[in-house]
């Protein structure tokens, strides 16, 4: 009898061995996928995506979520969350929020879901998001941040968010961007940032240094890694920020392989005048799309959608600034992503070429 214990219990440990040696394969892929295209994502509020509260339009924008479009969470989410539960470091579909479970919408959503209606069935988009709400490009800095956070006052939200990210949003970053790069490569580095850097001249410089510390941290080329940043909301829609994006727009001349994405007709939703809407949303995703698109040699033709411009804002109120019309490809049409932002995508102009219908998600 102690014999066949003895051989059960034996029978046992080499099961449990076998099947930990099982999920250790499953986990950790031999090789990074060169098909599995990933994004590192970064910025403030408008990069988290600002909070929608109508359960209608979250239901209709979790709705029929590609699974080839997949986010890697950067903080746990509870299981009463509106995306389910989720454990940092661990991939999903892509079903929003993207960033954290309190957050919205935001660029990288339309961004990701337009990128796979418009590439080869054989290719995965992977997107991984850490942004902070109402933080300064320094709480990026490698070196600055601990300086930058030492002069947020107590009970300041962002403290909150910041430990959410184990008190270093960069590093956080970097450790999902090596988690990433072990089953897949990445493609790119999407930025939305700047409203709480208004007017700050050193504003290029500083991204340079973040960018280049990414660059460096995982081993990657710039030539073969682009910058795409996105302007804060614009002069046309009474952006409270609209003068930074003169400063945005100068970006390139500091990092060559820097782009810049166009805020302009992209439509706001509160009264800050600081958010997007859900459609401004969708727009400046897919306009982070197209220029990807167009960046992995996919020409496109596609007319961007703008909103009417708001009422001017009343003499002294309101923001100066231009845009940038970076954003825009030309060449074979783009398949939209399926209108999912609580309603109809606003109508693209008359004159714009009609684009095919997006494959099936």
């Amino acid at each position: 009898m102690k014999l066949l214990r003895k051989l059960l219990a034996t029978s046992a440990a080499l099961m449990l061995a076998v099947g930990a040696q099982a999920q250790d394969k499953v986990g950790t892929p031999a090789a990074p996928d060169k098909n599995f295209h990933i994004y590192l994502a970064f910025g403030q509020s408008n990069m988290e995506g600002y909070p929608i509260r109508d359960a209608a339009t979250w239901a209709d924008l979790q709705k029929d979520v590609d699974p080839r479009f997949q986010l890697l969470a950067a903080v746990d989410f509870a299981a009463n969350s509106r995306a389910g539960e989720r454990k940092a470091g661990q991939w999903y579909v892509a079903v929003p929020p993207l960033c954290r479970a309190d957050s919205g919408l935001a660029p990288p959503d339309f961004f990701g879901r337009t990128l796979v209606a418009n590439l080869p069935k054989e290719i995965r988009v992977g997107v991984v998001t850490v942004a902070v709400a109402g933080c300064k490009i320094e709480t990026f800095d490698k070196k600055g941040y601990e300086a930058e956070m030492a002069t947020w006052r107590q009970g300041d939200f962002k403290i909150n968010i910041a430990k959410q990210y184990g008190g270093n949003p960069y590093q956080r970053l970097v450790d999902l961007g090596k988690e990433a790069q072990k089953g897949g490569v990445i493609k790119g580095i999407l930025l939305h940032q700047g409203e709480s850097n208004n007017n700050d001249r050193e504003w290029p410089n500083k991204v340079k240094a973040i960018y280049e510390d990414l660059l460096k941290d995982l081993g990657l080329k710039a030539d073969d890694v682009p910058l795409l940043a996105g302007e804060v909301l614009a002069r046309d829609q009474r952006g409270a920020t609209a003068s930074m994006n003169a400063i945005i727009d100068e970006l390139p001349k500091t990092i060559p392989t820097a782009h810049v994405i166009s805020a302009e007709g992209c439509s706001t939703q509160d009264a800050t005048n600081l958010h997007f809407d859900p459609a401004g949303y969708r727009e400046l995703g897919t306009r982070f799309a197209v220029t990807m698109l167009s960046l992995l040699g996919h020409k496109i033709e596609r007319a961007p959608v703008f909103a009417p411009p708001r009422p001017a804002p009343a003499p002294g109120a309101g923001g100066r600034g231009g845009r940038g019309g970076r954003g825009r490809g030309a060449g074979a049409p783009v398949a939209p992503a399926p209108a999912q932002d609580g309603g109809a995508a606003p109508a693209a102009p008359a004159a714009a070429p009609a684009a095919p219908a997006a494959p099936a998600l």
